[in-house]
């Protein structure tokens, strides 16, 4: 089994101070994609450049204190790719990608963050802009390799994916047209939603994130914003999937797919 992690930490040394690493030694999976690191290279350099074992590869984003994404894994990659080629978003620190290429298969994995429209229009533009790239990039993607990205999307695709949809419908993250970007991408776009091919009916169990108002956490008022997308090819090997709610890390919970990629 190959046991694949994807967490928004809302920043490395806040979940670093509330136990990430000493779950990450408990639970021992061989990749972890990590998104919302908010820290530069100098901060990770020699604190948090390898997590037990696991070594780390980033995208920083060029603004201090502001997204980032990264993977820890515990196997060497053949190549490491940062950036979309966008300049307006590989700014911000979004996409890194590990690729794993032999005589007999190419495969990668991906840590990707999605940009949020929550904060006003501004940024909701932003984050369509974002939709609108990086949909051809996986695509293309897709006839080259087999993939998970794994990553906070800041989308609830389905009703069953948030507590209170009906109050949100005209709110980011629940948008119709967000909603049928990733209905194309789990379509046409030919992508799988591995959580949901092993769990289709799931819903409080389901959230990954919650918001710090209201009690929204001990009430399990949540969001499912964080996902495994893959190629048919691998989201076939999946074999088990978990959210981890026991502790909390950030306000984000770490998704645990694992797979058996040998078939």
């Amino acid at each position: 089994m190959f046991k694949l992690t994807s967490l928004n930490l809302n920043g490395i040394r806040s979940a670093s101070n509330k136990g990430l690493q000493a779950w990450v030694s408990k639970t021992a999976p061989d990749c972890i994609c990590v998104q919302e690191i908010k820290a530069q290279a100098d901060d990770v350099a020699g604190r948090f450049d390898a997590l037990d074992g696991l070594r780390g590869y980033f995208h920083f984003a060029k603004k201090k204190g502001y997204s980032g994404v990264g993977i820890y894994s515990r196997r060497e990659p053949s190549e490491v790719i940062t950036g979309l080629g966008v300049p307006e978003f590989d700014a911000e620190g979004r996409y890194v990608e590990l690729r794993f290429d032999s005589a007999v298969s190419k495969r990668s994995i991906i840590s990707c963050y999605f940009p949020s429209g929550s904060s006003g229009e501004e940024r909701q533009q932003v984050k369509f802009r974002f939709l609108a790239a990086i949909y051809p990039h996986l695509q293309r993607l897709k006839t080259e390799r087999e993939f998970v990205l794994c990553g906070d999307v800041n989308i609830a695709h389905q009703e069953i994916d948030l507590k209170n949809w009906k109050s949100n419908q005209k709110n980011s993250g629940f948008l119709p047209e967000e909603r049928a970007w990733m209905s194309q991408l789990l379509g046409d776009g030919g992508l799988v939603d591995v959580y949901r091919r092993l769990h289709p009916h799931a819903t409080d169990e389901a959230y990954t994130w919650w918001s710090n108002r209201g009690q929204a956490y001990a009430k399990n008022v949540g969001w499912r914003l964080d996902y495994h997308l893959a190629t048919p090819g691998l989201a076939g090997g999946a074999q088990s999937a978990a959210i981890y709610k026991a502790e909390k890390f950030s306000d984000h919970a770490p998704l645990t797919i694992a797979y058996d990629w040998a078939h």
